[in-house]
Order: C-alpha cells, then sequence, then structure tokens
C-alpha cells in the first residue's frame, strides 16, 4: 500500500492556506493533514520547495473529443474526422488536462461522437490510460431544426447532438442516454436559430421541467447551454443545476439564478479564443462580445451567483484549462476566489463530497504548483506535482 508525506511551503486546503502544513497520503485516500511536526513520517516524503499544495482542480465545462477550431472548425471535426481518429485524440487530451493540474472533469457533450466519452471514461477508470475523473453526459439534447452542422436543406446531415421534441420524445431520449453511461444530462435551452441565425430559446418550460424531473429521478442534474436571458429564465425554473455561458444574462435573471441556487459557468476563455483565431490580439480596441461577456459576468457576480470553473476547454487546447482561471481574475474574481472556486466550490456545485479539498479522508487528489496561486492565479500553470487517486502522474 502506497504511503506518502508531502511536505510543500503551505497547504491551501481548498478555503484557506496554511503556511508549514504537510500531507499524509495513505492508499488513494488523504490520511492526515495538518502542521509538519504532528505528521508521523512515511516510508515515502516528497519534499516540494517553493510549492502550494492544494486539490486537483476540477474542470467544469470540456469536451474532451474536440481539439482547437483553429486547427479544424467544430463543423468538420463533427462532419470528416473518423470516431477512431477523435478517440485517439481524445486520450492525448486528457492526459494534457490531467498533467495541467485537472483531476476532475465535467465533460458536456461529444459533440457527434456519440457515446465515446462514456468509453474513455472506462478506459481511465481501469488505468488503460490516464486522464482526470470524468463526468460524462454524452450526446446532449437538441430541438428538432435548432442545431448544427447545418447544409443545404433539403439534405439531413449528422448532428453534434442528439434531437429531441416533446415531452414523451424527451422522456425516452433522457432515460435513453442514462441508460447509456450518462452522469449528467445536457439540453441546450437556446441556440442560434433565431432571425439571421441570433440566439432564440429552443424548449419550452414544460419540455425543460420533463428533462429535469426524469433525470432527477435517477439521482442526476441537468445543466443547460443558456446564453439569451429567455432561455436561461426558462432553465432556471425548470431546475437545472448549472448553466453554461449566460452571456445575454439580466440582473433580474442572475438574481433568480442566485436565490434557486443555480450556479453560472461562464466559460470566458471559449469567447476569447474563438475571437482571438478571428484575428483578435487582445487589446483595443475590445470586440464587442468580449465588452458584453465583461458585463454580464460582473452582473452575475454582483447577484451572487455561484459561479463555475470551466472554460469550455476543447474550444482551445486542452491542458491549457487555466486560461479560464486568468481571465476569471481579469473580468473582477479575486486570486483567492477564482482558486477556491475551481476545488471546493466545484466540488459543491457538483455534489462531489469526496474531493475538493485536503482534508482526512478525501480523495488524494492532489496538485503542487511553484509560488501561491491564490496571490497570483499564474502560478496554477507552474504544475510541479501531480498526483491522483494516490497515484503520481507528474513529479
Amino acid at each position: 500500500m502506497a504511503e506518502f508525506l508531502l511536505l510543500p511551503d503551505r497547504v491551501f486546503d481548498g478555503e484557506a492556506s496554511h503556511d508549514g502544513w504537510g500531507v499524509r497520503v495513505r492508499a488513494d485516500r488523504i490520511d492526515a493533514v495538518g502542521p509538519r511536526e504532528g505528521l508521523a513520517p512515511t516510508r515515502d516524503t516528497l519534499r516540494l520547495p517553493g510549492t502550494t499544495l492544494l486539490p486537483g482542480l476540477i474542470e467544469g465545462h470540456s469536451h474532451v473529443l474536440l481539439h482547437p477550431y483553429d486547427e479544424t472548425p467544430w463543423d468538420r471535426q463533427v462532419l470528416y474526422e473518423p470516431l477512431a481518429e477523435r478517440v485517439a485524440r481524445a486520450t492525448v487530451h486528457a492526459r494534457a488536462s490531467l498533467l495541467a493540474g485537472v483531476t476532475t472533469m465535467r465533460d458536456l457533450g461529444t459533440e457527434g461522437a456519440g457515446y465515446a466519452d462514456v468509453g474513455v471514461k472506462a478506459a481511465i477508470e481501469k488505468g488503460v490510460i490516464p486522464g482526470p475523473r470524468l463526468i460524462v453526459s454524452t450526446r446532449a439534447i437538441v430541438a428538432t431544426g435548432s442545431y448544427n452542422p447545418r447544409g443545404a436543406p433539403e439534405w439531413s446531415l449528422p448532428l453534434g447532438a442528439e434531437e429531441a421534441d416533446g415531452v414523451d420524445d424527451l422522456i425516452r431520449v433522457v432515460r435513453d442516454q442514462i441508460g447509456r453511461g450518462a452522469d449528467w444530462i445536457k439540453v441546450y435551452a437556446d441556440y442560434r436559430w433565431g432571425p439571421d441565425r441570433t440566439a432564440a430559446p429552443t424548449f419550452t418550460l414544460d419540455e425543460l421541467r420533463m428533462v429535469v424531473e426524469v433525470a432527477a429521478s435517477s439521482g442526476r442534474p441537468v445543466v443547460a447551454h443558456a446564453s439569451t436571458a429567455e432561455g436561461m429564465r426558462r432553465a432556471v425554473l425548470a431546475g437545472v443545476r448549472t448553466i453554461e455561458h449566460g452571456d445575454a444574462g439580466t440582473p433580474e435573471v442572475f438574481a433568480m439564478m442566485a436565490e434557486r441556487g443555480v450556479a453560472l459557468c461562464p466559460t470566458l476563455a471559449a469567447g476569447d479564443a474563438i475571437l482571438r483565431y478571428g484575428g483578435w490580439d487582445g487589446g483595443a480596441p475590445e470586440p464587442a462580445r468580449i465588452t458584453a461577456k465583461r458585463r454580464s459576468f460582473a452582473l452575475a457576480l454582483a447577484a451572487g451567483v455561484d459561479i463555475c470553473f470551466g472554460g469550455d476547454v476543447g474550444v482551445f487546447a486542452h491542458g491549457d484549462n487555466v486560461r479560464e482561471a486568468e481571465l476569471m481574475v481579469a473580468y473582477g474574481m479575486t486570486p483567492l476566489q477564482v482558486v477556491r472556486t475551481a476545488t471546493s466550490g466545484n466540488a459543491r456545485i457538483f455534489g462531489l463530497d469526496d474531493r475538493g479539498r485536503v482534508a482526512e479522508g478525501l480523495l488524494a487528489d492532489l496538485i503542487a504548483v511553484e509560488g501561491d496561486p491564490t496571490a497570483e492565479i499564474g502560478a496554477l500553470r507552474a504544475v510541479r506535482f501531480v498526483m491522483k487517486g494516490g497515484a503520481i502522474y507528474r513529479r
């Protein structure tokens, strides 16, 4: 049975930092944590000078089966890349995120790759490939006619999600996805199918409520893609756990989210990446989309909405997950708030009671970074040590 005594400069336990603390690991669990002098020695002592030891990061919005759109546009990945190639890429992506300090990752849709996320998750759990603990949502659910790819109107192209309409059809599809391995159900509460491809709500409130009710009966939460105020409002009233993007959220909608305990995963890094692919260099003048995103994020913070750490990684490179954390700071959060969000905060929002903190009895999912990320968020890029379930993946 593996035993380690980890001795960094400080330990961030998911809420606060403690200088001079250490962590003892036994098998796949944290056996003890506290001041170094109070920890009994073990067979292996790992000294990590100059570092902060903290819980492994929990990535809240990823697509392990996608790769950056400046390499290959989304629709070409969906239509032209063979499933075997996409799965092969996913194994590389999973490893990259793990080595970047992400030990748990919520994957929100295979984007045309069927149920391949279930297989990638199983391969990681069996030790076939290295990667974070995956929380998968399989195909995601969209209203007929709303999603992409699109071609000439006379053709029906393979889609990046599963279509369903009406209460009976939605019940069947939700149950089918659960039966095939979905941990969460993802639904698109709106999409770019309005006039001139503007975003507009897709499902009715009754349809969304049925998705939540059926998923909840099996103990599964629902996550909603929603960027319009009305799509967000319907999703919140339906009882979803988290809303992704939230670009056009209003003070009223964010107040409703805060009141009902619905969290926002703002995916700041995805929009930033797409605009940079289009030629924006990050300077002035700032694109209107970025200005609007800053405003919606500020409104969410002002309303007291729970914020998830999750950047829509896959739109940009796996392993560059910290890009989202850096933007969260640039858009108004403190480094301490962001590090809490990426660890204990996401664990709480996602109902993961066995991780996200450095505490006795929890999973030994731990990373060490150079410096102090609660003072300088960029320290999260300087990963020196990664442990998942007591196994060392980076040292």
